[in-house]
């Protein structure tokens, strides 16, 4: 939708209520530079001041306003107008797969369960009177995770994953990138008990690389390519029948 001048108003239908509300439509002042997320606070503070919505740092570094626009998951802070309404102007609806709490805001405590699932806390092998854990920058397994150790656990993978939908036990795209940061820490001690957790029916063999996950990383991760890196790993523990 191209910019038009600032007198103008463009048709947004926002969720409104829980699993069971529907969508309502607010006329909005079309802007210059407006990002989903100006829209929503548009709503918010000038038509209807009840709707509910999360957001915090603005900027694109907490993920905590991810929300559905137009039918797929971003963060609303960084996805401008411009580049995604269309003649009906904008949809937004909050995050698939988790529980609505109302209106934008989902209950991220499923998203989250999953990485507990996924032994996704790091377990110390040392205690506050050893020197210092030195990782060799170049080591093979430091390199292998540089790419994966930026997820800021949005859930617009989760939202965005087709497996997550029809399988609510799999641990999900963002817990399973977190395990294999993990198990590739050579600081880490929670070995094969990770591993295990991981290769669980709803771990990482469930994924059917899709790649919905990676192409809608909005930190350009990939988690695809870490659950194939388990996948692999878990192979290699079952041939030594660690499992």
């Amino acid at each position: 939708m191209p910019s038009s001048p600032a007198s103008s108003t463009f048709p947004v239908r926002i969720w409104r209520g829980g699993a069971d509300g529907g969508f309502e439509r607010y006329d909005v002042p079309r802007r210059a530079s407006q990002t989903v997320l100006d829209v929503v606070t548009h709503v918010q503070r000038h038509i209807d001041p009840s709707l509910a919505y999360r957001y915090a740092c603005r900027v694109g570094m907490c993920g905590s306003c991810a929300m559905t626009v137009n039918g797929k998951a971003r963060w609303t802070c960084r996805t401008h107008v411009d580049a995604v309404a269309n003649r009906s102007g904008l949809e937004i609806a909050p995050l698939s797969h988790l529980p609505i709490v109302r209106d934008l805001v989902v209950d991220m405590a499923p998203f989250f369960d999953k990485w507990a699932a996924a032994r996704g806390q790091f377990v110390p092998t040392a205690t506050r009177h050893d020197d210092f854990a030195r990782v060799e920058p170049q080591s093979p397994a430091r390199r292998a995770i540089d790419a994966t150790i930026e997820c800021i656990g949005c859930a617009v993978c989760y939202a965005s994953c087709d497996v997550v939908g029809w399988k609510p036990d799999y641990l999900g795209p963002a817990a399973l990138n977190r395990a294999f940061t993990l198990v590739n820490d050579v600081r880490d001690g929670a070995g094969i008990a990770r591993v295990r957790a991981i290769a669980r029916d709803g771990g990482c063999e469930s994924c059917h690389t899709h790649q919905s996950c990676t192409k809608r990383c909005p930190k350009h991760l990939s988690p695809t390519g870490s659950i194939a890196s388990l996948k692999r790993i878990v192979a290699r523990s079952a041939l030594k029948g660690e499992l």
